[in-house]
């Protein structure tokens, strides 16, 4: 792309005139392939934002990084990844990490998709590093770990290099860009079964129309609204109910999920505060353990969802919630953690990170 096509996308844009999914796919790619200056790449995004972005514009991006992207072979018919957006800027514990090694201490296999920070304090990346998990693995390695343990992680900077064109543009913005959006709609292992979590309500039906249009299957997207704030949450919370679109067999639903539902209590966002990586694998640790309390009990409910989208549990009648079914899903989740089996896939990890430094 030259400077004189993107001038015209750049005014167009400031004229809130649309990009075609080509257009679209077109600029995106040039900036992936390191051919677009921070300054362009700043205008443009924030251009992008300020105008809103349109199902098609997403979709071309999309296609742009996932043909750029590394793809992961012999995943699991049913496997499942569980990721936000992040961006939502509460610098809340990681809920879909530890998530992940309750679905995988129940058998559900795992392929999860993750990054470093760049727009929270704590990413999944930064996280597994700081819990002595490995990630940066060859092919063959993640193969080994998903048949198993139930449970791979793969980092963007191995699966998806052309990110790193943008990272910086991305950290001195500090806004949530259309690259929080992308993250979990480019998961290499193409999984076709994800529950989604989502900074911002207004996004939840585009994504999950263009996780439709690349072909998967089960999808959840969720944002949840603590009570008194203005600003959502990329996971399920206890802090108020959860908006949700949900994908199942070419079909839409829409529903929300108040904690009192699933048998938790309402908890305000602040008890769900995090740190720094190290600190947040330490109350991850603790989680796998045995420890109780509201970080916990969001995890479950979380999970108990992902259990639904894994094909695990059922939880839905008739597009809505069925209360009775999500507490039994919560207990399912609840017995990963009580019987020690999300903690025995933390520890094989380890040790295969250990036998691998040998």
């Amino acid at each position: 792309m030259v400077n004189t096509d993107l001038t015209e996308i750049l005014f167009k844009l400031a004229e809130r005139s649309d990009l075609s999914r080509e257009e679209s796919q077109r600029t995106f790619g040039a900036m992936l392939d390191g051919h677009v200056s921070s300054e362009c790449m700043a205008a443009f995004l924030m251009a992008l934002r300020v105008k809103g972005t349109t199902r098609e514009e997403l979709l071309g991006a999309v296609k742009a990084l996932r043909v750029r992207m590394r793809h992961f072979p012999s995943v699991p018919e049913k496997a499942v990844d569980v990721c936000g957006t992040g961006g939502d800027r509460y610098g809340t514990l990681n809920i879909s990490t530890a998530v992940a090694f309750v679905l995988a201490g129940l058998g559900v296999p795992v392929v999860k998709h993750g990054n470093r920070a760049v727009s929270s304090r704590s990413g999944a990346s930064d996280i597994l590093s700081a819990l002595r998990v490995p990630f940066i693995l060859d092919p063959e390695a993640h193969i080994t770990l998903l048949r198993e343990y139930r449970i791979v992680f793969l980092a963007a900077s191995q699966y998806c290099p052309a990110m790193s064109h943008i990272t910086a543009i991305r950290k001195t913005l500090v806004l949530p860009t259309l690259f929080n959006i992308m993250g979990p709609l480019v998961n290499p292992a193409g999984v076709m079964r994800q529950l989604v979590g989502v900074f911002s309500c207004e996004w939840l039906e585009l994504m999950v129309d263009v996780l439709h249009m690349l072909g998967s299957e089960h999808v959840w997207a969720v944002c949840s609204m603590p009570l008194g704030e203005i600003r959502g949450v990329d996971e399920l919370t206890l802090a108020g109910p959860t908006h949700v679109v949900a994908l199942e067999r070419g079909h839409y639903s829409r529903f929300t999920i108040d904690p009192e539902m699933a048998g938790f209590t309402y908890a305000p966002i602040e008890a769900l505060q995090g740190g720094d990586p190290a600190y947040n694998a330490e109350m991850l640790e603790a989680l796998l353990r045995g420890a109780s309390g509201v970080y916990r009990d969001t995890v479950l409910l979380n999970a108990a969802c992902a259990l639904h989208v894994a094909g695990k549990t059922t939880v839905l009648r008739q597009g809505c919630i069925d209360p009775s079914a999500l507490q039994k899903s919560v207990a399912m989740a609840a017995f990963s953690l009580d019987s020690g089996r999300a903690w025995a896939v933390l520890k094989g990890l380890r040790s295969f990170s250990t036998m691998m430094e040998k």
